[in-house]
């Protein structure tokens, strides 16, 4: 019955997503495209990995990982003011993650192939991590805490604990947390300035 709880969370983050496309329609966000498109690749990937290794429901949360970070890159394209402009350093990152990728590719094994994905996330989340410290008002705090949530859910629904249904899910939590605590320093400066 718990593992019922991923769809829950999978409508969390749905809910997190077109709040952020909302904002990134507006222009009040700039997704970084590079980091968006490959956040959407990377956990696809670990998706079809952990289903390759017999993980099931838990692994939803990775799947809408990467769904709505999709779904964000594509909205990013409509609005030309929203998006972030690139610069060297988001490519080399990009490169990376798709080096990771390329990688797994070779190696096709499932738990490579999620520690590749988690590598290629990773790298991907770097220019977003760095814009996201240094210029905190060019994001949203919803995807990121809806995020946390969604893939908190994942526990509650593996049934085998091994890496290939624990890793991604813990590298998300991770993840989220760290961009939530990035962009919720914008309303704290704001709360303290205004006080």
């Amino acid at each position: 019955m718990l593992q019922y709880l991923v769809i829950v969370g999978a409508i969390i983050q749905l809910a997190g997503i077109a709040s952020y496309i909302k904002e990134t329609l507006t222009g009040s966000t700039k997704p970084n495209r590079v980091t968006w498109l490959l956040w959407s690749v990377a956990p696809m990937i670990a998706t079809f990995a952990a289903l390759s290794a017999g993980v099931r429901w838990s692994v939803l949360p990775v799947f809408m990982s990467g769904f709505g970070p999709f779904l964000v890159f594509l909205a990013s394209f409509i609005n030309k003011n929203s998006y972030w402009k690139l610069e060297k350093f988001d490519y080399i990152c990009g490169l990376c993650s798709i080096l990771a990728l390329i990688l797994w590719g070779i190696t096709k094994e499932p738990s490579i192939a999620i520690i590749f994905a988690i590598a290629s996330d990773g790298f991907a989340a770097v220019p977003t991590i760095i814009k996201s410290w240094k210029y905190p008002k060019t994001e949203t705090v919803t995807p990121y805490i809806t995020g946390l949530l969604n893939s908190s859910t994942s526990f509650a629904a593996i049934t085998v604990w091994n890496f290939s249904s624990v890793a991604f899910p813990v590298y998300l939590v991770i993840i989220n947390i760290l961009l939530s605590s990035y962009v919720f320093k914008k309303y704290i400066l704001k709360k303290t300035l205004s006080a």
